[in-house]
C-alpha cells in the first residue's frame, strides 16, 4: 500500500468527479471533498437544470408552433397565446432530475473505488486537507476544482425572492409576469429566450449593441431577431447600476425597478442577475502551500492543469480557462492522466465545441469566421442557410445556417450552427478540425436525406478547390 498514489480532489463538479474517476481507475487511493453535492453547481444549479429548463421551452415552442403546421386540437389549431406551462411542475421535475443525476454520478465513484466525504475541504499544509467536522486526509496529489458563484451588482444583491441569480431561480413558485434579465451574454440569453417562451413578459438589459456579444455576430444576430419577434424587449448599449424591491402599503414585495446608468427605469415582477461568475478560491487555503491566482482570483494552470506548486492541479471554472463542463471534465482528466504517469494531449482549446442553448442553439468550434473575414487569418468561408434545407422547411424552421471556416488547404478550421439542436450538429464540424479533415472530406462523407446536417455537407461542397 505505500506505493499507492494518494489523491484528494476538492470540488465534486464535472472537473472533479471526472478527476476522481481517472485516478481510481489508475489504481489511485482516492478521496473527494464536495460541500454541496456531487455534481456541483453544474448538476445541481446550473447546467443540468437550466438545460431541462430551455427543453420544456422548446417544447412550448413547439407546441405554439404546431398550428402552423396543421395540428388541430378539436378541430381547432393551437392558439400561440393559448399554451403555457406549470412552473410550479417544471421545477419540482427539474430538481427532482438534479438530484437523480447527482445520485447516479455518486454511485458510480463509490462503485469505482472512490472514498466520497460531504464537507468543506480546506488546505491545512502542504500534503494535507482537513474537512471540517469530518477529519484530515494526506495527499501527494491535490486537484482543486471548487468552481465559481454568481457575481451580484454592488446596488443590486441577491435577496432570492424578488432580485435573483441564476442559482436562485429555481425558488420561483409560479411564472414571473415580467422579468428582466440583466446580462446579455450566454446565462442570460439562455434564460431570457426561455421564459419568454414559456410565457413570461421579458426584457433584457444589454451593456452591449447587440446580444451574446461573445459569439459569432452574424449567429447572435439570428438570436437576437428572434427574441424580437417572439415578443422580447432587448434594450441595448445599457448598463444596470441598481435594483430595488418596490413593496406595497403592507410592506409585501411587489415588484423590482433596475435602474440604468443613463437614469431611465425598468419595471418588473423579477429580476435576474445574470453578470458572470467569481470563483471559489475564497478560504481554501490556497496561500498555506503557495498556489498563486490572478487579479480575478482565478487559479493559474498550464496546458495539463498543473498550477505553480508541485502536485497541485486545478479543474473547472476555478481556473477560469472556459467555463464550460466539458473543458472542466477534460481538465480533470488530463491532471490525473499527467499527475499518474499515463499518456496524455494537453488542452488544446481550438479544439473545443461550445453551444448557446437558445432557440435555436448556436454551437461554435475552431476559429472564429471574423478573424478571418476581416483579413487577419487567411482562408475562406462560407455561410449555408437553412432556408434552402428541406428537412427545416418540413419542421417549420425558418432561422439558422452553417458556417464553416477553412484555410488556404482547404483544410477546416472552425465552424459555426445555428438551428435546433445546434450543439448536435457541429459534431461533424469539431471532429473535421481535430482530425485536420479537408473540406473535400467532409463534403464527400454520406449525409441522410433529408436532414439538417445535408447545410453541412453542402456548405462543405461550396468551398471546394477547383
Amino acid at each position: 500500500m505505500a506505493d499507492v498514489t494518494r489523491v484528494v480532489v476538492i470540488g465534486g463538479g464535472p472537473g472533479g468527479y471526472e478527476a476522481a474517476m481517472v485516478a481510481a481507475q489508475q489504481g489511485a487511493d482516492v478521496v473527494l471533498v464536495e460541500r454541496d453535492g456531487v455534481g456541483g453547481a453544474a448538476v445541481l444549479t446550473d447546467c443540468v437544470p437550466s438545460k431541462t429548463l430551455v427543453a420544456t421551452a422548446r417544447s412550448a415552442n413547439l407546441a405554439a408552433l404546431s398550428g402552423t403546421l396543421g395540428v388541430r386540437v378539436n378541430g381547432e389549431p393551437i392558439d400561440p397565446d393559448s399554451t403555457g406551462v406549470d412552473l410550479a411542475y417544471v421545477i419540482e421535475r427539474i430538481m427532482a432530475l438534479a438530484t437523480a443525476q447527482s445520485s447516479d454520478i455518486r454511485q458510480r465513484l463509490i462503485a469505482d473505488g472512490v472514498k466520497v466525504v460531504h464537507g468543506e475541504g480546506r488546505i491545512k499544509e502542504r500534503g494535507l486537507v482537513a474537512v471540517a467536522g469530518v477529519g484530515e486526509f494526506d495527499y501527494d496529489v491535490l486537484l482543486l476544482a471548487t468552481g465559481a458563484r454568481p457575481r451580484d451588482l454592488p446596488d443590486a444583491p441577491a435577496d432570492g425572492d424578488r432580485i435573483l441569480n441564476w442559482q436562485q431561480i429555481w425558488g420561483l413558485a409560479e411564472l414571473p409576469e415580467h422579468l428582466i434579465v440583466v446580462g446579455s451574454g450566454v446565462t442570460g440569453a439562455e434564460f431570457a429566450g426561455a421564459f419568454t417562451a414559456l410565457g413570461s413578459d421579458v426584457t433584457l438589459i444589454s451593456s452591449r449593441d447587440r446580444v451574446l456579444p461573445t459569439q459569432d455576430p452574424d449567429a447572435a444576430d439570428v438570436v437576437e431577431g428572434v427574441f424580437t419577434r417572439s415578443g422580447m424587449t432587448v434594450v441595448s448599449g445599457a448598463r444596470a447600476r441598481a435594483a430595488v424591491v418596490t413593496r406595497g402599503p403592507d410592506g409585501t414585495s411587489q415588484g423590482v425597478e433596475v435602474t440604468l446608468a443613463d437614469g431611465s427605469v425598468v419595471r418588473g415582477s423579477h429580476v435576474l442577475i445574470a453578470v458572470g461568475a467569481l470563483p471559489n478560491t475564497e478560504g481554501l487555503g490556497l496561500a498555506e502551500i503557495g498556489v498563486t491566482t490572478d487579479t480575478g482570483g482565478y487559479i493559474g494552470v498550464d496546458r495539463v492543469s498543473r498550477t505553480n506548486v508541485m502536485g497541485v492541479y486545478a479543474a473547472g471554472d476555478v481556473t477560469g480557462v472556459l467555463a464550460l463542463a466539458s473543458v472542466a471534465a477534460m481538465q480533470g482528466r488530463i491532471a490525473m492522466w499527467h499527475a499518474l504517469g499515463d499518456a496524455v494531449a494537453p488542452l488544446k482549446l481550438q479544439e473545443v465545441s461550445s453551444a448557446v442553448f437558445t432557440d435555436p442553439e448556436i454551437a461554435t468550434v475552431g476559429v472564429p469566421a471574423h478573424q478571418v473575414e476581416s483579413g487577419e487569418l487567411e482562408g475562406r468561408v462560407h455561410t449555408q442557410y437553412l432556408s434552402s434545407n428541406a428537412r427545416a422547411k418540413m419542421q417549420g424552421t425558418e432561422d439558422g445556417f452553417v458556417k464553416i471556416v477553412v484555410g488556404p488547404d482547404g483544410v477546416v478550421r472552425g465552424g459555426v450552427v445555428v438551428a435546433p439542436r445546434a450543439s448536435d450538429l457541429i459534431h461533424p464540424i469539431a471532429l473535421a478540425v481535430r482530425q485536420h479533415l479537408t473540406v473535400d472530406d467532409l463534403a464527400q462523407t454520406f449525409t441522410v436525406y433529408p436532414s439538417m446536417s445535408g447545410s453541412t455537407a453542402e456548405a462543405a461542397r461550396r468551398l471546394h478547390i477547383v
